[in-house]
């Protein structure tokens, strides 16, 4: 919007005011039409006072009074200091300080201050335009105070004689001047006017002179110019009449036009010029001259051959500097006196592409942060060049591949915009490199860059390598040990890329994840703040997350799987009558007639402790002593028989120490004591029921031999099948609230190579926080009896079955126990071989095939209808 207003003295008298407001009306209307154009534009005369009003800069502009000083409102002014200046109250634009427009602008006919009004909050910029307007303070000023003129008295009437106008600093109509003669019977005024709109004056000679009567003449050449107060100035002529010769040279034409490049070789001939003389001899010989009026710039920049009349340039020329030159050149010739001719030749300097653009980079608003809106201003860009035409026209570009764009706002003004969004952790910084190339041929251009810093935006969340990991503790740990280091990367930087880590809270059973576990907030490092039991916790799964210090913090969590490791810290543990307050031993009847590799008893112990640690040998202690002829023990199944057939001779009791000992390192062990008695057949109706029904089960265990082995191997194919079927349920169902706790018995029986089971009064727990309790099942025996169901009045010592937890009888929790299965897998295909040589001494088993059920793999012949996994 462009809005054009004059100030103005305030000092109307009455009858002007009828003009005065019809001339505001005119103004109204003519700001109106001019709305839109994107420029106010306002003028002031020159040497005005100080606080003149110019315009209401705020209000043209559409900028509130109290938003002013928020906004941070200024002006700039290239070049032009303080002249200017705003009321940030009322928001007038006024003059501060003197204007001289001829200091400003010199000759120029347009003379105009361009301000940049700029306001932050957002970034604008305005451009204001104040026309200086001129007024006649500048009179006419001659370069001399007094011009002396020799004629000949032979010169004729009407010669003309060429004389130093004067000049008027002031522009148009101020410097329009008029020339006036003191009266004079000898001499008048020639006034003309040149092509180039410069008055040419001279002194014409009226009628013939007269050394004798009038040897000199003294005259007054007054200059008036055409402002309003008329201003004048003067010069005294003095005029000196020579005598003798009486023709001066003359050229073909008084002014001569030439056109040359700037930048020219020194030495090159501008022209040559040719004058004459009608006289004769040593009259006619000329020589030319600069005339002496010329000036200091023109001798620096010219010569001329005092023979040929050549002009030659000395100097270089720069259209920039100076674009025309005036040369007054003489001809003389070599009379006595000598006359002169004079001419005018005006050199034009023609402009050539020899000034780069220049680029200026003001308003910069580093650093840019990287979720900076598409469209925020970075910096102002200002370009400008001295060159004229298409040599001075610039245009401006970017380097390719970079988030900005230029944006012209005015001329040669651009503002540098983001174009697309900014991504610290792709690119940091930007060097943008702005190139300024004019019209010119070949064109010029310079470069100018800024490097655009992206300030860090917290947008990304600590990352940790994977998502979960797995760690493996032994029991039995010191307090405080470190168990595991936890590492997450930010990549951000600064505090936004400062991570802290901490427990995600919640309850492991009925106690805290905080008793169990910390973690270092600044290392991450994972410290067990207990020792840890195998037999109480196999598994502790938990979260740690890790946040940030940005604002807002941002945080992730990664899960870690604490799986304890078992330690032979658990001794054998007694089952059966040496559990019953025996005082440890145990007093057996058998009959003296009792064949060789009958079974007398059995020993049967559990350890608390799973795998090798668990898996429990029997043997005969050395202090029985000649015992060891007589009886043996099972190395697996502990079950004491008689080595040969008894007879009345041997001993009527034996003492038996049976050594229970685990395969751990170091092993522990336990030791039971087994009194045996022998006594005549009606007293032991026991062995005697047991041995037949042993004939009568012997039939019925080789027709279920074959079944079970095939059973047994189709449910371990089906057990791996289940296992990959768990897992991937387990990866695909979102967690729950984890409890551990206790569920419902099963039984689990030992086996005829080794019992690997719980005790009675603990049960092996995982807690992940994740589901139920699972339980870890480690006990083989397919040698047994079928196990009874349990029901309200039914002991567990009255067979060789134990409880554990029933919840997942077949699942070894993810695998964790994957060297169990090994060893079950092992003793499995042991126990197969075994079924015909070891069970052919036992009771014989009666074991439907419609009954089998997956705990069958674990030896456990539990029926499913009780047990409540169908």
């Amino acid at each position: 919007m462009e809005i054009k207003q004059e100030a103005f003295g305030m000092d109307f008298t009455t009858e002007g005011r009828l003009g005065t407001r019809c001339l505001l009306l005119w103004l109204l209307l003519l700001a109106a039409w001019e709305a839109g154009s994107g420029q106010l534009h306002y003028s002031v005369p020159e040497e005005a006072k100080h606080g003149t009003f110019v315009g209401r800069i705020a209000q043209d502009l559409g900028l509130e009074l109290a938003e002013l000083v928020p906004r941070l409102f200024r002006v700039a002014s290239k070049d032009r200091g303080d002249l200017l200046e705003v009321n940030l109250q009322n928001g007038i634009l006024f003059v501060n300080s003197r204007i001289d427009r001829e200091a400003l602008c010199g000759r120029s006919a347009e003379c105009s201050i361009h301000l940049e009004v700029i306001v932050d909050r957002p970034l604008q910029v305005f451009h204001v335009e104040v026309e200086v307007r001129d007024i006649n303070d500048n009179p006419p000023m001659f370069s001399v105070k007094e011009q002396r003129m020799l004629i000949y008295e032979s010169r004729l009437p009407d010669s003309l004689f060429p004389l130093e106008g004067a000049s008027d600093a002031d522009v148009g109509s101020n410097s329009v001047l008029t020339y006036k003669l003191s009266p004079s019977e000898y001499f008048g005024l020639d006034v003309k006017t040149n092509s180039d709109g410069n008055k040419q004056i001279g002194l014409s000679l009226k009628k013939s002179l007269d050394r004798e009567d009038a040897p000199e003449h003294k005259l007054l050449l007054t200059a008036t110019d055409g402002g309003k107060p008329e201003l004048t100035g003067s010069v005294q002529l003095l005029v000196t009449v020579l005598d003798v010769n009486d023709n001066a040279p003359t050229f073909q034409q008084s002014e001569y036009e030439v056109r040359i490049l700037e930048n020219s070789d020194n030495g090159t001939t501008v022209i040559r010029l040719n004058a004459s003389d009608r006289d004769e001899g040593t009259n006619s010989a000329i020589s030319y001259s600069f005339n002496r009026l010329v000036s200091s710039m023109v001798l620096e920049q010219f010569s001329i051959d005092t023979d040929t009349g050549e002009i030659i340039i000395q100097g270089n020329l720069d259209f920039e500097q100076v674009n025309v030159y005036k040369i007054r050149v003489d001809a003389t010739d070599k009379g006595h006196p000598p006359m002169a001719g004079h001419c005018t030749v005006l050199v034009k300097v023609l402009d050539e592409n020899d000034n780069v653009p220049q680029v200026t980079l003001t308003s910069l608003s580093l650093p840019v942060r990287e979720d900076a809106a598409l469209g925020t201003v970075i910096a102002l860009i200002s370009v400008s060049d001295l060159d004229s035409g298409a040599n001075g026209q610039v245009t401006c570009s970017l380097t390719p591949h970079v988030p900005f764009k230029l944006v012209s706002t005015f001329k040669n003004y651009y503002s540098l915009v983001l174009d697309s969004a900014l991504d610290r952790e792709t690119t940091a910084d930007y060097k943008v490199v702005v190139t300024a190339r004019d019209g010119g041929s070949p064109s010029l251009w310079a470069t100018a860059s800024v490097s655009v810093e992206v300030a860090d935006v917290n947008d990304n969340a600590p990352a940790f390598a994977q998502p979960e990991y797995t760690v493996f503790v032994k029991e039995n740990n010191p307090p405080g040990a470190h168990i595991f280091t936890v590492s997450a990367t930010d990549a951000d930087v600064q505090e936004n890329a400062l991570v802290s880590y901490s427990l995600v809270e919640r309850r492991v059973g009925e106690r805290l994840l905080s008793s169990f576990v910390s973690v270092h907030a600044e290392s991450g490092k994972v410290f067990a703040l207990q020792p840890l039991d195998h037999e109480e916790l196999e598994l502790l799964q938990f979260q740690v997350s890790a946040r940030d210090a940005g604002v807002p913090a941002l945080g992730s969590n990664v899960t870690l799987q604490v799986f304890v490791l078992d330690e032979n810290d658990n001794a054998p543990a007694l089952l059966g009558p040496w559990t019953q307050g025996s005082g440890g031993v145990v007093s057996e009847l058998v009959s003296p007639s009792m064949g060789a590799g009958q079974v007398v008893t059995k020993v049967r112990a559990v350890d608390a402790d799973s795998g090798y640690n668990a898996w429990l040998s029997y043997e005969l202690h050395p202090l029985s002593g000649g015992t060891r002829s007589l009886f043996r023990v099972g190395l697996y199944t502990g079950e004491i028989s008689t080595t040969r057939t008894l007879d009345e001779t041997d001993a009527p009791r034996h003492r038996l120490l049976v050594l229970v000992k685990d395969h751990g390192e170091p092993a522990l062990t336990a030791t039971a004591t087994v009194l045996v008695s022998l006594v005549e057949n009606s007293q032991t109706p026991k062995a005697s029921s047991r041995a037949s029904s042993s004939t009568g089960q012997e039939v019925s265990l080789v027709n279920v031999n074959v079944y079970l082995i095939i059973a047994i191997c189709a449910v371990s194919s089906l057990l791996v099948l289940t296992l990959m079927i768990y897992s991937a349920l387990r990866c695909s169902v979102p967690p729950t609230e984890g409890v551990c706790g206790s569920g419902k018995p099963v039984l689990v029986c030992s086996s005829a190579v080794g019992s690997w089971s719980y005790s009675q009064q603990r049960r092996q727990k995982v807690c992940s926080g994740e589901g139920p309790p699972k339980t870890d099942l480690m006990a083989f025996s397919p040698s047994l009896p079928p196990c009874p169901v349990v029901g309200e009045h039914q002991d567990l010592n009255d067979d060789h079955c134990s409880r554990v937890s029933p919840k997942f009888i077949i699942v070894i929790y993810h695998g964790l126990n994957f060297l169990n299965f090994v060893n079950s897998t092992y003793y499995l295909g042991h126990m197969m071989s075994l079924l015909t040589t070891k069970w052919s001494r036992r009771e014989a088993i009666h074991f439907p095939l419609e009954r089998i059920h997956w705990a069958s793999l674990f030896g456990c012949s539990t029926m499913a209808s009780k047990s409540g996994l169908d």
